[in-house]
C-alpha cells in the first residue's frame, strides 16, 4: 500500500462515503475533501466535514499507518497544526496534538471496495518494463493522445529551464545562448558538456566577429577544446595554431582550454574535429542564427538553414594529418532533426515563454513533421503496440518512462489513473 493511492482514492472519493465512522467512533460527513497540493505541509488543503456534530474547516493528512505521524515528525512541525482529520489504511496508534486532544482519524481501509484494491494491485504488482505494458494497448484514444500532450509539454519546459537561466544570466543575449546550446548538441552525449564550456568561454562578440573567415572560427573552437598543439606536420593545423595564437592575443582572451573532447566509440562522422568544422561553418554562412530560426516555421525551412559541411580540408581528413577519402560530410537530416527536437523547438518554446506569447501548435507541427527517434524507450513501447508515429510520440513516451514509470508513480499519471477508473 502506498500513500499516493490513498491520496487518489480520497481525492476522487473512490470508497464508500456513506455512514463513515472514525476510529473514535464519530459519524463523518465530507462536505468538500480539500485541495490537493503535492508540495510540503498537509496533503489536503482546506477541507470541509462535519464530525459528530462539530463542522470543521482545516486541513488533513494521509498516511498509510497512523504512526507514520510520528515517523515524518510531524508532532513538532507547526504546518500540520491545523490537521482536522488523518486519514490512515491501518490505524496503529492515537496521534495527539499540542494541545492534549486527540485527532480524528478515518481508516480507509473499512470503506474501500475489493474491486478498488484489485484494480490498484493488479496496476502495481508485478513490473516487467513498465506497470501497465498489460493494459496500455486497451486505453481510450483520447485519453492517451490527451496525456501525450501533456507529457511533451512537460519535458519541453524542463528543457526551457536552462535555456531560460542563461538567457537572464547574459541579459537575454538569446544570439549567444543558442550558440552554447548549439554547441553543445552538435557535441551529442560524449562531447556535449565540452562543446558547451567551449562556447561559453567565448564570449559571443568575439565569434561574430571572427565569422567573416571560417578559419579563424576553427581557429577558436579547436583551440578552446585542446585540439590544437605544436607536433602537427600539415599545413591546416599549424595555420589554425597561428591564428588562434593571434586571435586569442587580439581580444586578451585567456589561453586555457576546456576538457578535451573525446573520439574513443564514435563514428568517424561523428568525431568532434567535424561537428566542430561544421558548427564554425554554420556560424560563418549565417549572420543572426537566432533571429532565423525563431522566423523558420516550417522543417523545411530549418533544414534549409542547417545545409552546412565541412570546411575543405575535412573533406579529406577526420583527424589532424592523416588522410584520407574524400567526402563532402554535410549535416544529415537525422542529425539535424535532433537538433530541432533538443534546441530548436526548446528555444523557441523559451523565447516565446519570455514573451508571453503561445506558440504550441507551431511547435507540435514541427515536431509532428520529424521522425521518431530511435532508441532503446521507443523500440520497447512499439514492441507494446503503443502508436509511435512522430518524435511528437516519442518525446512523450521518453517523458513517460523516465519521469513516471521509472519512478513508479502510476498515481499521478494520466494513463495509471484512467486504468483505476475502470
Amino acid at each position: 500500500m502506498k500513500e499516493d493511492f490513498l491520496h487518489h482514492i480520497w481525492q476522487f472519493k473512490k470508497f464508500n462515503t456513506q455512514n463513515l465512522v472514525t476510529v473514535q467512533g464519530e459519524p463523518l460527513t465530507i462536505i468538500n475533501a480539500g485541495q490537493y497540493l503535492q508540495q510540503s505541509g498537509p496533503d489536503f488543503f482546506n477541507a470541509q466535514l462535519r464530525i459528530g456534530n462539530q463542522a470543521w474547516a482545516g486541513n488533513v493528512e494521509i498516511h498509510v499507518k497512523s504512526s507514520d505521524w510520528y515517523l515524518h515528525n510531524h508532532e513538532s512541525d507547526t504546518a500540520y497544526d491545523n490537521v482536522i482529520l488523518h486519514i490512515v489504511w491501518e490505524h496503529d496508534t492515537e496521534v495527539i496534538r499540542k494541545d492534549g486532544a486527540e485527532i480524528p482519524v478515518l481508516a480507509l481501509k473499512n470503506y474501500v471496495a475489493t474491486e478498488v484494491l484489485q484494480n490498484y494491485q493488479a496496476l502495481t504488482a508485478k513490473k516487467t518494463w513498465i506497470y501497465c505494458e498489460k493494459q496500455i494497448t486497451d486505453l481510450n484514444t483520447f485519453v492517451l493522445d490527451n496525456w501525450k500532450e501533456r507529457l511533451f509539454f512537460e519535458r519541453l519546459a524542463r528543457k526551457a529551464i536552462p535555456i531560460a537561466s542563461m538567457a537572464t544570466s547574459t541579459g537575454n543575449d538569446w544570439e549567444a545562448v543558442l550558440f552554447c546550446f548549439l554547441a553543445k548538441n552538435f557535441g551529442l552525449n560524449t562531447n556535449g558538456d565540452s562543446f558547451h564550456a567551449m562556447a561559453k568561454s567565448l564570449p559571443f562578440n568575439i565569434v561574430r566577429k571572427e565569422s567573416f573567415e571560417v578559419e579563424n572560427l576553427e581557429a577558436l573552437f579547436f583551440g578552446k577544446t585542446g585540439l590544437l598543439n605544436n607536433n602537427n606536420e600539415d599545413i591546416y593545423p599549424k595555420d589554425l595554431a597561428a591564428r588562434y595564437a593571434y586571435i586569442t592575443n587580439k581580444h586578451r582572451l585567456q589561453p586555457t582550454h576546456v576538457n578535451t573532447p573525446e573520439f574513443f566509440r564514435h563514428r568517424p562522422d561523428n568525431f568532434p574535429t567535424i561537428r566542430l568544422s561544421q558548427l564554425a561553418q554554420l556560424y560563418h554562412q549565417h549572420q543572426n542564427v537566432f533571429s532565423k530560426i525563431i522566423n523558420c516555421k516550417s522543417v523545411e525551412a530549418i533544414y534549409n538553414l542547417f545545409a552546412v559541411a565541412v570546411s575543405p580540408y575535412w573533406e579529406t581528413h577526420y583527424t589532424f594529418d592523416k588522410e584520407s577519402p574524400k567526402k563532402r560530410k554535410a549535416l544529415t537530416t537525422s542529425f539535424i532533426n535532433l537538433i530541432i527536437i533538443n534546441t530548436i523547438i526548446p528555444f523557441k518554446f523559451a523565447y516565446a515563454k519570455s514573451l508571453g506569447k503561445e506558440i504550441s501548435e507551431e511547435l507540435l507541427t514541427l515536431l509532428k513533421a520529424l521522425s521518431p527517434e530511435k532508441n532503446t524507450i521507443i523500440d520497447k513501447f512499439k514492441q507494446l503496440k503503443v502508436p509511435v508515429a512522430s518524435a511528437y510520440d516519442s518525446q512523450a513516451l521518453l517523458q513517460l518512462k523516465n519521469e513516471y514509470c521509472n519512478h513508479k508513480r502510476c498515481m499521478q499519471c494520466g494513463i495509471g489513473l484512467e486504468i483505476l477508473k475502470k
